[in-house]
């Protein structure tokens, strides 16, 4: 495996059938694509045939829902296979999955599921993360989900979980934003506390998202526009770790291409802001 940090890849969207005419007929200001592994885990046909064709003018990075790394049922063999040899086609920068699990006893329950973050549970993620990677070849990037409820079990805060885990493992991290967010105020805890908790040379993308405020909790559901609180911890995350890839999730109501890539270019502009803030720092 290469010791190298992934590249930097600039502003991405996560790559979605109704924007694919769209972005194979023009020129898009996007950077690079996201694609959901699952979606191309397939023996051929069209997603195929794009993935392919975005791939020759893109830089991919491959994003899957069902490795189910904290599950106590053992490795799926045949599902690393497969994504094994989709990376071997599309030759993604970097290849993700949640800090969760999915299913058990051979069912895809479809959600991520959060865990108790214990010791137990600490060596346990961190075996499978190995074991993962030394398959694959090529080390993991690990998202921390959003959640809804948490176990008394826990021993340890979910940020130090997550650094612990990158730290044993040595992979690399997936910062989502609107994660953070969602979960901080469903919990109570800060986002700041999260945000300077985990280590900043394990972070390798942002990921960006709308959610559903439902009154006395959050569900983030990636069906709405990154509303404002989110872009103000955004603001705070580019300033704590610097320049790093950043991407826009939507995965229901989705709107034009071009309404995306405008809700892209506010994360450029952000992120422009604060390097402009911290050069004028620097000078004086």
């Amino acid at each position: 495996m290469s010791d190298h940090k992934p590249p930097y890849l600039g502003f991405g969207l996560g790559l979605r059938p109704e924007h694919y005419d769209e972005i194979l007929s023009g020129d898009p200001n996007v950077d690079w694509f996201e694609v959901i592994s699952e979606n191309y885990m397939i023996p051929g046909g069209k997603p195929l045939r794009v993935l392919d064709e975005i791939a020759e003018r893109y830089p991919i990075v491959m994003h899957g829902v069902s490795l189910s790394i904290a599950s106590t049922a053992p490795l799926d063999m045949e599902y690393l296979t497969e994504l094994k040899t989709l990376a071997d086609r599309a030759e993604p920068k970097w290849i993700s999955d949640h800090l969760c699990w999915t299913g058990v006893h051979g069912v895809n329950l479809h959600d991520l599921l959060p865990i108790p973050y214990t010791q137990e549970a600490l060596e346990h993620v961190v075996d499978r993360v190995s074991r993962v990677q030394d398959f694959l070849g090529r080390r993991l990037t690990l998202e921390n989900v959003s959640s809804y409820v948490t176990f008394a079990e826990s021993e340890m805060s979910e940020w130090d979980f997550v650094s612990e885990v990158a730290r044993r493992a040595d992979c690399w991290l997936l910062f989502d934003v609107n994660n953070v967010y969602v979960s901080a105020c469903n919990h109570g805890f800060s986002t700041r506390d999260f945000l300077h908790g985990v280590p900043r040379d394990r972070i390798v993308q942002f990921h960006l998202a709308g959610h559903s405020h439902e009154g006395d909790h959050i569900v983030d559901t990636h069906d709405h526009p990154v509303c404002d609180e989110v872009w103000d911890f955004y603001r705070e995350t580019v300033s704590h770790f610097g320049p790093v890839s950043t991407m826009i999730e939507r995965d229901d109501n989705i709107p034009p291409l071009a309404e995306v890539i405008a809700e892209l270019d506010i994360a450029r502009k952000i992120a422009q802001e604060v390097a402009e803030a911290k050069k004028v720092i620097a000078a004086e």
